[in-house]
């Protein structure tokens, strides 16, 4: 009798893990069919997203924010549903996050005004994505204008992600412009014929035909340094051409000094031998 009991017991325990298991087991299955099927709808919302903006014409900077912003909202909704489907209470879930929302708030503070200044950015377009820019002490190309960050490809190609909040309240220098000026400032040595040297630089820039001549370029006598006349060069120049003008000019001009004569002055010390 005792034996028949105990056999009824493991039978019932048997049945009871088999239906658990099994109930757990679809739990999982169903669970993981809508996360993975939920990512995959995710992934074709974003790429439809993409062209229907490529057709529209719509400005790069709106696109690559607003594809972010659908991503995040449409992630979090999935992460609900799946819980959902784990058997845990919505209800409760909502009622969760709502009693954390005062302290995540909290936490998110930062962000929150990194999605504010996202929409400032994309309000007022101080830059777009393609501009080239510098802040907070980086430059480099916008690649993306995501809902808290904006992401800056770097001349190296590595990546700098900078918070929108302070680009969009701190100082930002767009160079995304058709034409800028190039300036350098060049020491003669003392002695020298300054009309000679202006003459020389005329002569280069006449050569270069970056260099516009409406405005025509600039040559003035800065300052008398310590152990040089300092002249302040200002040129302008497509913005394209920036960084080829300025470093081939340096070329230039030093060969042009040199064959002319013109000689660049070292930092000298004079000392004078007092009387015994």
């Amino acid at each position: 009798m005792i034996l028949l009991q105990q056999t009824t017991d493991v039978r019932v325990w048997a049945e009871w893990i088999l239906e658990q298991g099994t109930h757990t087991g679809l739990t999982l299955v169903k669970a993981s069919l809508i996360f993975f099927i939920g990512r995959f709808l995710i992934g074709l919302v974003r790429k439809l997203m993409r062209r229907l903006m490529d057709k529209k014409d719509i400005d790069p900077s709106v696109r690559s924010f607003a594809v972010s912003l659908v991503n995040i909202t449409l992630t979090v909704l999935l992460i609900i549903a799946v819980i959902g489907a784990l058997g845990v209470q919505t209800t409760s879930f909502a009622a969760l996050i709502a009693s954390v929302g005062v302290a995540v708030g909290m936490a998110l503070s930062g962000n929150l005004s990194n999605f504010a200044g996202g929409l400032i950015i994309l309000l007022f377009r101080p830059y777009r994505v393609g501009d080239y820019i510098s802040a907070h002490g980086v430059e480099g190309t916008v690649k993306e204008i995501q809902i808290f960050h904006t992401i800056l490809l770097m001349l190296d190609n590595r990546r700098i992600y900078i918070p929108n909040g302070q680009l969009s309240s701190g100082l930002v220098t767009n160079y995304n412009v058709e034409t800028r000026r190039v300036e350098w400032v060049i020491g003669v040595e003392y002695g020298t014929d300054i009309n000679k040297a202006k003459e020389v630089l005329a002569a280069v820039f006449a050569a270069d035909r970056r260099i516009f001549t409406d405005p025509a370029p600039y040559v003035r006598l800065q300052k008398l340094g310590d152990s040089s006349l300092d002249l302040v060069i200002r040129v302008w120049i497509k913005s394209s051409d920036y960084w080829e003008v300025n470093y081939e000019t340096n070329q230039a001009i030093y060969e042009a000094f040199n064959a002319a004569g013109i000689a660049f002055p070292f930092p000298s010390v004079t000392l004078y031998k007092g009387k015994d």
